[in-house]
């Protein structure tokens, strides 16, 4: 399977190291490649251009420069690989956090651009889906809670089953056409300014 040419941004501060990335890029069929040498302004950069992916080359990084560069990756919302020439676990851990896709130590090797950057778009793929896999499951919770909480009301208050009371908010979603953890939150609102929570 081909991989599609993605617009990729190097960020580099040295040109020659740049330039064996962006020469791995090439032979890999990436095309669109924008080198960047100097951090200032970085963000910027980044919204003019829109990679789909970023490339980060940090020759002997310090703290800060780390830490900025791990703020700019929880930023971006977009695959991440880093070279670093040395690192420690510390810097490993913040990296993971940051959601860098890929955390390559001396590692910088142009036959070695192309699989490091298919897996950290592979890995941010990954954790992309989880993530909207866990925020729909937190959202459906979170909606499951609202609609009992109607049905507790609406069973209180008319003196109902649960199944009859689900039937009405359900009827009232069809009729409304709405959904029904909407209509749960409107009677769940009601009765609060009400009064009549349960």
């Amino acid at each position: 399977m081909k991989t599609a040419a993605l617009r990729v941004l190097v960020i580099d501060e040295n040109r020659i190291r740049a330039s064996i990335i962006e020469a791995g890029l090439r032979e890999a069929g990436h095309e669109d490649v924008t080198l960047v040498h100097d951090v200032a302004g970085i963000g910027r950069r980044i919204a003019e251009t829109n990679p789909d992916v970023i490339v980060i080359d940090l020759e002997n990084p310090n703290r800060d420069m780390l830490e900025n560069m791990f703020q700019l990756s929880r930023a971006v919302k977009r695959p991440i690989a880093m070279f670093v020439d040395r690192s420690d676990s510390a810097s490993i851990e913040a990296a993971v956090d940051a959601g860098v896709s890929a955390y390559v130590v001396d590692g910088l090797k142009r036959e070695r651009v192309k699989p490091i950057l298919d897996m950290a778009v592979s890995r941010f793929n990954a954790f992309s889906r989880l993530s909207r896999e866990l925020e729909e499951a937190r959202s459906e919770l979170e909606d499951r809670k609202v609609i009992d909480r109607a049905k507790g009301i609406l069973m209180k208050s008319r003196g109902i089953a649960e199944a009859e009371a689900y039937g009405l908010m359900r009827k009232a979603a069809m009729n409304q056409n709405r959904k029904l953890s909407e209509i749960a939150q409107s009677l769940v609102t009601a009765a609060g300014l009400l009064g009549d929570d349960a």
